[in-house]
């Protein structure tokens, strides 16, 4: 197992990444500081049906008394409707605020469960359990929590840091093949914004990757959460580096949002949006052309797509685009590159990123 700590001082906590940590869940919580008691445990029913008994048997041997409390898998089930059940059934429970909120499953669990827990009884422990790529790599760590807007993606939201957070690799074996690869996206986006070695390193390793196999997978995982830790570390509440992990994301939440939120996945529709902004970045940060290309064409060995959708311009995009969060009325804070392994931030306008995009 590999661990290290998330260091923010009185909110700083534990990860641990490794093979085979699902059953292991209970004690982790115990030496985290977690109090035995009451605890929900959020999955959605795909995750449910794996991995909910051999977690809730683990919390129940050290102690811990868990409601499984399922939701429909899918980014749909990102609303306040959903937190309000999850609410109704914790309230059924008699959760108190020593209560414990599991969040098992991939990124839409961990950002709903995550909002429930920062909002009931005005916020409560929160334990992040990855089973997706990017729930592992990316969204389990850092404390953003949330839910959608139907007119823009992770538009409702409150900051809430886990107590801890669990990547076991083996629950990647479960995943099927489209939602295994989308989850390099997140991957990729590390070796763009901060770690060009990295770049090479997964142009390296792709074949074994596509193999899933565990020991590489550790290694790609605990780099991935390690970047973000330093960023989050630096830069908690998002008011300046931070925001460099929203590289390919701009474009990315506005085709998930004018699509519907399912035609993509978050991963491709980042890819998406990470080639993108290397074509803005070639404009607006002097990105040669040929680390443009060969950071899409990484994204193309994983599976991924990379060109905009043929019906992207639409009144559902440019609406989505408008509302990202990071925008000041008709300007955006858009993440470019000048070089693999580091970025900015440039603020344009935002019918400028429309005309580029064409």
């Amino acid at each position: 197992m590999r661990t290290f700590r998330v260091e923010l001082g009185p909110r700083s906590y534990p990860v641990h990444v490794g093979t085979g940590l699902i059953d292991r869940i209970g004690a982790l919580a115990r030496d985290a500081g977690l109090k035995p008691g009451r605890a929900a445990l959020v999955a959605d029913n795909n995750v449910a049906k794996l991995y909910a008994g051999r977690v809730a048997a683990s919390l129940k041997a050290s102690g811990f008394e868990s409601t499984l409390i399922e939701i429909a898998a899918g980014e749909a089930s990102k609303t306040l409707d959903t937190v309000a059940a999850i609410y109704d059934r914790m309230v059924a429970a008699e959760m108190d605020r020593q209560s414990v909120v599991f969040a098992l499953g991939g990124g839409v669990t961990g950002d709903v469960a995550g909002f429930a827990a920062a909002t009931f009884l005005r916020g409560i422990p929160l334990v992040q359990i990855g089973t997706s790529v990017v729930a592992q790599v990316d969204s389990s760590l850092g404390g953003k929590t949330g839910v959608d807007h139907r007119s823009a993606k992770n538009l409702i939201g409150a900051l809430h840091q886990p107590r801890m957070m669990v990547a076991d690799v083996a629950t990647l074996a479960t995943l099927p093949e489209r939602e295994y690869r989308e989850g390099f996206a997140e991957v990729i986006k590390y070796g763009a914004i901060m770690d060009a070695p990295m770049v090479a390193d997964l142009e390296r390793d792709a074949d074994a990757i596509l193999k899933r196999q565990p020991a590489v997978l550790e290694a790609v995982v605990e780099r991935s959460l390690r970047h973000k830790a330093a960023v989050v570390e630096s830069d908690e509440r998002e008011g300046g580096l931070r925001k460099i992990l929203n590289f390919g994301h701009t474009v990315g939440h506005a085709i998930e949002a004018s699509s519907g939120y399912g035609k993509y996945l978050h991963g491709e529709a980042v890819a998406i949006g990470m080639a993108a902004a290397c074509r803005i970045s070639q404009r607006h940060a002097g990105l040669p052309v040929a680390e443009a290309e060969r950071l899409t064409g990484l994204s193309g060995r994983f599976g991924l797509p990379t060109a905009m959708p043929s019906d992207w311009k639409n009144e559902d995009f440019i609406s989505a685009l408008r509302l990202d969060k990071k925008r000041t009325e008709k300007t955006v804070e858009f993440v470019v590159i000048d070089r693999l392994g580091h970025a900015e931030i440039k603020r344009l306008e935002i019918d400028e990123i429309i005309s580029l995009l064409s």
